[in-house]
Formats: structure tokens, sequence, C-alpha cells
């Protein structure tokens, strides 16, 4: 049982790393953004001055008094200008982006993925937490001559370690979906060159994009069946429901409480004895 503690303290180390390194990819990706946008603004301005210098030239060419000065102008715009046009083609390419409404509808579905984590992450903890309030309280049996006897004919020690082993696969679980969701938007973000995971917000999204209420769309409420990913404590991001504007999608959205607040376990077997009654203290 001790071991297995120690195996979800390192978990929680684990989940506490990564969100260290979420934090700092978030960082880096705003740089990168303003990165870009000097870039972008640095071309434009050589563009703008190639220009400058082949109207210059032509203007030097056509007051040329001799053909060969003129052949020599004629030339070195001719040059200016494949550079110019070469610069364009460049910041045509960079500068390309798909719709604005493709980027919204990308931040509305991580929001939304982010929303079903932390129901996942919610069930999780609330596993990891009933777990060390069980193996509290076999500790503290085991502190007493008439506990340890209790605790040894009693069926309290396999039920807390089949907790414990619960909350440990539930805590692996939501670790893998956060390192799943960080490589996938991370990869989306890099393919289409905008930002997704800095945005808005829910709401402002779902203003924007479901301004048209003549339908509504209910989110889901179960959790896929594949890694959604998340964050840890510090990642907790408490959104609000798909459709702020109507009261029935925020209950929907409400993590789950009793079916999943402890972990149901099978009767004893008849042949083994019944649990001794603790011994009243002297």
């Amino acid at each position: 049982m001790m071991k297995d503690l120690e195996s979800l303290q390192h978990a929680e180390q684990s989940l506490m790393e990564l969100q260290s390194r979420l934090e700092k990819a978030q960082e880096e990706n705003r740089t990168v953004a303003v990165e870009k946008q000097n870039l972008e603004q640095k071309m434009r301005d050589e563009i703008s001055g190639a220009k400058k210098e082949a109207h210059r030239l032509r203007e030097l060419r056509q007051g040329a008094e001799s053909e060969l000065s003129r052949l020599k102008y004629a030339e070195e715009e001719l040059v200016q200008v494949r550079v110019a046009l070469k610069r364009a083609e460049k910041e045509m390419q960079a500068g390309w982006s798909v719709p604005e409404a493709l980027q919204m509808w990308l931040q509305l579905t991580h929001e939304v993925e982010v929303q079903y984590y932390n129901i996942k992450k919610q069930s999780a903890e609330l596993q990891l937490t009933v777990a060390k309030d069980e193996a509290e309280k076999i500790k503290k049996k085991r502190s007493s001559v008439f506990g340890t006897l209790h605790v040894a004919h009693s069926s309290s020690l396999d039920e807390v370690d089949h907790k414990i082993l619960e909350a440990k696969k539930s805590l692996s679980e939501v670790t893998a979906c956060l390192r799943e969701r960080l490589h996938r938007w991370q990869q989306i973000e890099k393919l289409c060159g905008f930002p997704v995971v800095n945005n808005s917000g829910l709401p402002n999204l779902t203003a924007t994009l479901y301004s048209d209420h003549s339908w509504v769309v209910m989110p889901r409420v179960s959790v896929p069946p594949y890694p959604i990913a998340g964050g840890v404590d510090d990642l907790d991001e408490d959104t609000p429901p798909i459709i702020p504007q109507f009261t029935s999608a925020a209950s929907l959205m409400r993590p789950p409480v009793a079916q999943q607040q402890y972990v149901s376990f099978p009767p004893q077997p008849a042949g083994l004895p019944a649990p001794r009654p603790a011994l009243p203290r002297p």
C-alpha cells in the first residue's frame, strides 16, 4: 500500500512538471507570433524600398541622353523588379492564412475539449482523495494493538489497495491526456500558423459563432472513450457551458457526483471468516 501511495505522489509530480512545460510552450508561442509580425513588416519595408529604387532608375533611364546609359538603367531596373517580385511572392506565401471562421471554430473546439477534460480530472481527483483518506484511516487503526488485530482480520486492506490502484490508474490517464493534447494542438497551431490555445474565451467565441439562436446546440456530457487532453491542478480551466445563454446547458456540464465518488467492490466470499468486532478500549 505504501508503494502505491509513493507511485501516486510520483504521478502528481509528473503532472506538475507537465503543467510547467505547458506554460513555457504557451509563452514561446506568443514570442513566435510577435517575431512573425516583425518579420512580415520588415519584408514589406524591403519590398517598398525595392519599388522606390526601381522607380528612381526608371526616371534616370528616361532622362539619359545616350542609348548606352538607357540600356544600363533598364537592366538595373529589371533586376530591382525581379527582386521585388520574389519578395512579394515570399510575402504572399508567408502571409497566407486560413479563413478567420476556421480559426474561431478550432478555438471553440479546444475550449469544449477542456471542459470534457475537467470532468475527467475532477473524477480522478475525487478518487485520489478517497484513496488517501482510506489509507490514513488504516494507518491510524494500526497505531493501536487492538486496531492492528481488527485491520488484520478485515477486508479493509484489500479495499484500500483497490482504491489506490484505481486512483493511480485514473491519474495516469489524466497525465496521458494532457501530453496528447499538448502535442496535438501544438501541431495544429504549427500547420495553421495562428494561435488556438490562446483565444478570447468560450463566452466570446460562443456569442460570435452561435449568434443565431433559432436553434440550440447542446453540449455532450459523457467523457469520450479516447484520451481527451487537459491540464493539472494549476491548469484547471473553469469554463462556462458551451451555450451560456441557456441554463439547461449549464446543468448538463456539471460533473457527475454520486456515480463517480466511490468505487464499488464485490461482496466478501462466503468461505472467509467474518471480521471480528473491535474490542473496547480499557
